[in-house]
């Protein structure tokens, strides 16, 4: 069952992190995480049957990552490059045609958005794109900082909440007030 967006040839579908070590097992797993893919698979889907173009972005963090916590950041190591655990979900349904974008690769440097020097910004603007999806992991974290750069970045932005889960449920209120000053339109 689809969120029953209206996609076309001017929108992108950006699946946020879907990624082995942020679904449950993983080394930062989001509750609910791995629930999320029979539902992004049909946005996948309704996103390719009308033309829309999917993106799937990552963590792909160099060992001894800024981020990680040895080295004084928040968070566990976590999606090291060439991983399984850096690995998209095993049944994420992503094709040749799903262009894949990497963040946080540099060692001294984090990203959260999926906007955060990777180009996606000026490359949607080159395919034409007007609106941009978004739905993924973690709705408080990574799907929170992509929503607000693709506001930022001048695109409709449509949060799909219910393909979305957060590390911390209790965060979902203050995202929904940061979405909302932004101007991004929530989809329950």
């Amino acid at each position: 069952m689809t969120m029953n967006v209206d996609y076309g040839t001017h929108d992108a579908l950006l699946v946020v992190d879907m990624q082995n070590d942020f679904c449950e097992g993983g080394a930062l797993a989001v509750a609910g995480g791995a629930a999320l893919v029979p539902g992004i698979n049909a946005e996948i889907a309704a996103a390719r049957a009308a033309g829309a173009l999917v993106v799937a972005s990552r963590d792909w963090h160099p060992i001894d990552h800024v981020s990680f916590a040895h080295r004084g950041g928040p968070w566990p190591v976590h999606c090291v490059q060439d991983t399984e655990g850096a690995a998209f979900h095993p049944d994420l349904a992503l094709d040749a045609d799903t262009l894949r974008v990497s963040k946080a690769t540099a060692f001294d440097t984090d990203a959260y958005s999926a906007f955060d020097g990777t180009g996606l910004g000026g490359y949607l603007r080159e395919q034409g794109i007007e609106r941009v999806i978004v739905c993924g992991l973690a709705l408080d974290v990574c799907v929170k900082a992509t929503v607000l750069a693709a506001c930022e970045e001048g695109f409709q932005t449509l949060l799909l909440e219910t393909l979305s889960a957060a590390v911390d449920p209790g965060a979902v209120t203050e995202c929904h007030q940061a979405f909302e000053d932004a101007g991004a339109e929530v989809r329950p």
